[in-house]
């Protein structure tokens, strides 16, 4: 049972982050005036917005999802290093909740001038979801070397870094003095650093599920 129920971990996680990127990018298409490069995720789920609805329903499965797939990295890991593994879950988990589940529950605004105590909670718990997001590629690289899995553990680290560089760009993009620059593509950025913040749980997930069968 305690397989099944990991291999259905592997699984919750893969459909989580790929369709992070795959539902914002579909539910753009129905947002009239939505620019994906220059305007957060989050925005999809504004009180203006068109795709509310189906943005903030997505975003709370998102992060239900997440946090069902945590068995299983525990699983995987926690003979490897116990310490290094729950700090991987906690940091999951606090991604999962702040910026997934509240992200649905509490929306920002279409612009940046309005703030709301919604928007406040959003960004607060955005915020720290995102920093603590940021390290699990290095967390799963440290995991994995230990774990003799180095192509992993190389991946891994290359996508902490690339994400690092994308976050900064993100953080910049936000700057007055970089208004009307490459740098202002605050949604672009947004989603590359994600996509390399994912890539080293997908590939994970996926092996996993294929040693599984």
């Amino acid at each position: 049972m305690m397989r099944n129920l990991c291999c259905v971990g592997w699984y919750a996680l893969l459909i989580a982050v790929i369709g992070d990127l795959l539902v914002s990018m579909i539910l753009s298409l129905f947002y009239k005036n939505y620019s994906s490069l220059t305007m957060s995720i989050s925005a999809l789920g504004n009180p203006q917005s068109p795709v509310r609805l189906p943005f903030n329903f997505w975003m709370f499965v998102e992060g239900v999802l997440f946090l069902f797939g945590l068995p299983a990295l525990f699983k995987r890991y926690h003979l490897v290093s116990v310490r290094l593994t729950v700090t991987l879950i906690a940091f999951i988990s606090v991604f999962a909740i702040g910026a997934c589940i509240f992200t649905s529950l509490f929306c920002v605004n279409e612009s940046k001038d309005i703030i709301t105590t919604a928007s406040k909670i959003h960004g607060i718990g955005s915020v720290i979801g995102f920093m603590l997001m940021l390290f699990v590629p290095l967390i799963l690289a440290i995991l994995s070397y230990k774990n003799s899995e180095s192509a992993i553990g190389g991946i891994s680290i290359v996508c902490f870094i690339i994400a690092i560089a994308f976050f900064v760009l993100f953080v910049l993009s936000d700057k007055k003095e970089f208004a009307n620059t490459i740098i202002s593509y605050e949604g672009l950025w947004q989603r590359l650093n994600l996509l390399f913040m994912y890539i080293p749980i997908a590939i994970i997930s996926v092996k996993s599920i294929l040693l599984s069968k």
